[in-house]
């Protein structure tokens, strides 16, 4: 499978979606925000820095400060596919972060989202 098209895809145009998801279930951006610098180790600034010079997911993910250990935690299915058994380490990490939204749009306590 060719994931060029989805590496190339910006994150300043990819998070807005994210918040959205989240708040049509009422939940909020500082939770998206939370579950993002969990996962990769950004905060505010550096998070903003990335939406600002419209870093692709590639990017993204690549500049990331720290990913979180316990990804390993994270399993289930998104989009058809168990993240446990991706094999593309960057679709990977992009399918944790789809699969940490989903978890919060699905009303999961940030406790068990953020393992």
């Amino acid at each position: 499978m060719d994931n060029t098209k989805v590496f190339r895809m910006s994150f300043s145009g990819v998070y807005p979606l994210y918040i959205q998801k989240a708040a049509k279930k009422g939940r909020t951006k500082a939770e998206v925000d939370a579950i993002i610098f969990w996962l990769t180790g950004y905060n505010n600034e550096t998070l903003q820095k990335q939406i600002d010079k419209k870093s692709d997911l590639e990017t993204f993910f690549a500049e990331a400060p720290e990913i979180n250990p316990n990804v390993s935690k994270i399993t289930g299915t998104i989009c058809g596919y168990r993240v446990e058994e991706i094999e593309d380490k960057l679709m990977q990490k992009i399918r944790y972060l789809d699969k940490l939204i989903d978890e919060l749009a699905k009303g999961k306590s940030m406790e068990k989202i953020l393992r």
